[in-house]
């Protein structure tokens, strides 16, 4: 099976829902690991090196936020795939998750289908970058294998999420990217995210390059040009 050589780490404190997914997972074919609270799940991260993470939101110790967040600082897991599970509809508690790095949000109660679903998709968005094509333009150099930016010899530190968006519109300077292209090729098309989390994205991006390397195109989307 395409699936059975892929580790997936699970963190919930709830047994039964630990259960419920690594079942589903495992018949898929994937190796499951599972923990039970924050500090567990950045333990387990950090020694296993799982092919993707899925992290609940509300946990002992560190919430799966938090949890998110600290993995993303570790080199071998930053282009690591990590999914939060959340029982909190709520938009703000959204966007902190994205913007620690998260790839993508599940609602509770769990479907297992669509969790699934989700992990494969995932799976296939992250075997379609080409982790290996560096962006330079204009002495802005983009290089996706080392996940840096630099621009004009100055290092640039970005989120995840700022790195792909910044990646994206610079793989086709002066090209228009539609908003709801920008979510589905940074965030998925299963991600329920709304067009402030963009903004806030790009208004990040530009102070962090401290450049107007980014433009907006009215009612439109965004493109890159410097």
């Amino acid at each position: 099976m395409e699936n059975e050589l892929k580790k997936i780490l699970i963190a919930d404190d709830e047994p039964d829902i630990l259960e419920i997914i690594g079942f589903n997972l495992e018949k898929e074919g994937f190796i499951v690991y599972k923990a039970v609270d924050g500090n567990d799940a950045i333990a387990k991260a950090q020694k296993l090196l799982p092919d993707l993470i899925i992290l609940d939101v509300m946990m002992p110790y560190k919430t799966g936020i938090e949890v998110c967040g600290i993995l993303r600082q570790n080199p071998q897991l930053k282009e690591k795939p990590i999914i939060l599970l959340t029982a909190i509809n709520d938009e703000q508690t959204h966007i902190k998750g994205l913007e620690s790095g998260a790839d993508d949000y599940v609602n509770k109660p769990i479907s297992p289908k669509v969790l699934v679903s989700r992990v494969n998709s995932l799976f296939r968005r992250t075997r379609n970058i080409d982790l290996d094509k560096s962006i330079e333009i204009g002495g802005i150099l983009i290089d996706p294998v080392k996940f840096t930016v630099t621009s004009n010899g100055k290092n640039v530190v970005l989120a995840k999420k700022e790195f792909e968006l910044l990646r994206l519109l610079a793989s086709k300077p002066g090209r228009v990217f539609l908003r709801d292209e920008i979510l589905q090729m940074v965030w998925g098309n299963d991600v329920i995210v709304g067009d402030r989390t963009i903004d806030v994205h790009v208004r990040k991006v530009r102070q962090k390059m401290e450049t107007d390397c980014i433009s907006t195109v009215k009612g439109v989307g965004y493109k890159f040009e410097l």
